[in-house]
């Protein structure tokens, strides 16, 4: 694919397109907790019942795993509780760092996400930490839908990113791993681009 010529901004999803995640992982983690119907509540672009209030903000961190708990049949502790959600987050390449230091030089970066407290600490804080790298050194903006209190694929995360950002959809260039977030914004007049996993995106270079 080629950049339009008019896109001036690139907007990223993050899990499993810039951030490496196994979706199963998580969930077996969780079933071994005792969370026996996890993979009922949990899918690979959009979740089900407190995932989704948590994932758009209206329940906090305590609540969540407070919910866990509920769904557990044996006591488990707020650490294990992490250690099984944050299981799903693997890691970032040295690769796509590399390449998102690259592209901001000619674009405006975005980051435009689906998730949560945990996901977020674990990824900044330990996966960017240890290379001494933040989001802001990636990413002029980052638009989590946990702050702004939506989810894609609806339309109101995707308009509120154009209105705080003070961009035009035909200026960008959105790139997804979800088929639905994909259609979404190419009904809203964003370029957009379906990301496959573990893709390689030199072609934005």
């Amino acid at each position: 694919m080629m950049v339009p010529e008019q896109v001036n901004t690139l907007i990223f999803d993050f899990g499993g397109v810039i951030y490496d995640i196994d979706i199963q992982l998580g969930i077996n983690k969780l079933k071994e907790l005792g969370f026996t119907d996890a993979d009922e509540y949990i899918g690979h672009f959009s979740h089900n019942d407190f995932f989704v209030q948590w994932e758009n903000g209206q329940i906090g961190v305590d609540a969540f795993r407070n919910e866990i708990r509920k769904k557990c049949v044996k006591e488990v502790s707020d650490q294990e509780i992490d250690d099984a959600w944050c299981a799903i987050m693997l890691g970032i390449r040295d690769e796509r760092i590399a390449l998102l230091q690259q592209l901001r030089k000619k674009y405006r970066l975005l980051l435009l996400s689906n998730t949560n407290p945990l996901h977020i600490l674990v990824s900044t804080k330990n996966e960017l930490g240890k290379r001494g790298l933040s989001m802001d050194d990636l990413f002029d903006k980052c638009y989590y839908s946990y702050e702004v209190g939506a989810v894609k694929p609806g339309k109101e995360i995707f308009l509120h990113l154009l209105q705080d950002a003070d961009v035009k959809a035909e200026n960008c260039l959105f790139l997804d791993d979800g088929k639905k977030n994909i259609e979404t914004a190419a009904t809203l007049g964003f370029n957009t681009y379906l990301v496959t996993p573990g893709q390689n995106l030199d072609f934005l270079l």
